[in-house]
Formats: structure tokens, sequence, C-alpha cells
């Protein structure tokens, strides 16, 4: 563990742990957020722009045409945006050579589920009516984010509109919350105070069925399922949501590419710039989007 990381962690945990345990509505957690992006390293000539289809896109360096990474973000589905998120898109773009659409979608205090998952499935078909095939796409996401991609994946897998694979980094994928590392890593967490998950699992799903593959794609089918990139912490509280979404896709034939931290906090990626882990996983990251664009062109 770098000396960077290891002060992030302490920081996180003396801190912004604890502001989040006391976070009052959606609206200030959103808040507290849109500040914190602000502390993020952005990399030079990064663009953030939009084209029609109401579609978001983040770009930097020199990107190929007509190749996309449909990207979700994180944010427990009470904050974030394409904007809060622009830095570690803008570098995932930057090593992989595509440009990056970052769908905004509706937070729940704006929309109750399932208008999220519509809002992903609307965002692939837009790009579809732009022109990209499945194979021109890969699908991302973080946290929410991530848990929101691989419900897409799920629906398109099942629709017979296999994408060309999926990045996911930290993603929640069981608002059943049965995890067991949910109690086990309350502690070891440096980022997520375990007492809050229950409150945004039912505010998120409105007396929905947390079980629908749509919030939770845990519990999703994936036939014909494409090649997964799937990192996470070994002391997060979302560390059994991620290992048994792993499993649960190699059980459907897909190749799952992981990468499992010891220490590193929540969506560790978002600290690229300061902290070398963060950087080093995007780089296998996009080395896994370039692979997988790759292997389908051939």
């Amino acid at each position: 563990m770098s000396w960077q990381l290891r002060l992030l962690n302490a920081q996180l945990r003396l801190i912004t742990k604890r502001r989040i345990g006391r976070t009052a509505s959606p609206q200030e957690a959103a808040l507290q957020v849109e500040r914190s992006s602000q502390l993020a390293w952005v990399p030079p000539y990064l663009r953030v722009f939009e084209r029609p289809g109401g579609l978001t896109w983040v770009a930097c360096g020199t990107c190929k045409s007509g190749k996309a990474i449909l990207w979700f973000h994180g944010g427990g589905y009470i904050s974030g945006s394409p904007w809060t998120h622009r830095a570690m898109l803008g570098a995932l773009s930057c090593d992989a050579q595509v440009e990056v659409c970052a769908p905004r979608y509706p937070l729940l205090q704006e929309a109750r589920f399932p208008a999220q998952f519509e809002a992903a499935v609307t965002a692939w078909d837009r790009l579809r009516a732009q022109g990209y095939h499945p194979r021109d796409i890969v699908l991302g996401g973080d946290s929410a984010g991530g848990g929101l991609a691989l419900a897409l994946l799920g629906a398109l897998c099942r629709r017979g509109e296999r994408p060309t694979g999926a990045v996911v980094f930290s993603p929640w994928t069981d608002l059943a919350l049965t995890g067991a590392s949910l109690r086990e890593n309350a502690d070891s967490d440096p980022l997520l105070p375990p007492e809050r998950i229950g409150d945004l699992a039912t505010l998120f799903l409105d007396g929905a069925d947390p079980t629908d593959p749509r919030a939770s794609p845990l519990y999703a089918d994936f036939p014909d399922c494409p090649p997964v990139f799937l990192a996470w912490a070994e002391t997060e509280i979302l560390r059994d949501d991620c290992a048994r979404m792993a499993e649960r896709l190699r059980g459907f034939g897909a190749r799952v590419e992981t990468e499992v931290h010891p220490t590193a906090p929540h969506v560790w990626p978002l600290f690229q710039g300061w902290v070398p882990e963060g950087r080093a996983t995007l780089k296998r990251a996009a080395r896994f989007v370039q692979t997988s664009f790759a292997a389908i062109s051939r």
C-alpha cells in the first residue's frame, strides 16, 4: 500500500465516513459529492460535451471513432453526475483511447425505481440509434452505477444484444442486503458506514422487491454473457456483492477478470491522480477495454 493510499484511508475514515453517517437527506448527499468532486485531479485536455440524443460525453486525448464506453456514475442513487465523475472517466478515456458516454439518469429524489433502469435502457437505445452496434460498446459503472450497468447487461444478454464487455468498480448488486461483509467489514471499510445502506435501499426501492434484477443484478440471468472486468477491495462492506457477482457471471459462462485490492476504499479509481493504486486500476481497466474491442474485431 502506497503512503498516499494510507493517508487517504485515514482521511476518509476520520472525516468522510463520519460525515456520510450524519447526512440528513439525499439533497445534502448530492451537494457533498458535488463539492468533493472539485478536489479531483482532472487530466489535461479533458472534454465534457453534449451530442444529439441528450447524452453527455467525456473524452481525453486521441480517441478511436465508432467505439464507446457507456458508463453509469455511482453515488448511491442519491448523488453523482457525469460532471462529478469527469476526472476518472477522462483518465479512463485517455488510457483506453475511447470516448465515454456518461448519461444522466434520475436520482431517487427525482424519480423512484425503476426509472433509473429505464433511463439506462434509453441511453443504450440512443447509442444504437446513433449507429453504434453492440460490438462497438463496452458497458461500465461504479458503485450504484456499477449495479445499474450490470442490470442493463443482464437485460441486453436476455434480449440478444450482447455488448463487447463490461467494466465495473465496487458495484452494489444486492439491495436485499444479504452479504455477510455488510457486518464483517463494518469497521474495516474506510468510506461507507454500513448503518446507512439499509435506509438507502428502502428509499430507492420504495416498496419494490429488493431481488428485482433491475435493481439487484445478483439475481439476474446472463445468457451468452461477454467478458467482465470487476474490481473491489477486501475491506469494503460491498465485498460480498462483488465476489458473489463475479461467481454468478462465471456461472453463465462469462470470462470474469477480477482485481481485488486488500485495503483500498470503495471505488478507489475515483482518486486517480492522488493515489497510484487508482491510476493503476484504471490502466488495467483500459487494457481490458482495448483487448475486448480487439478480440471482437478479429
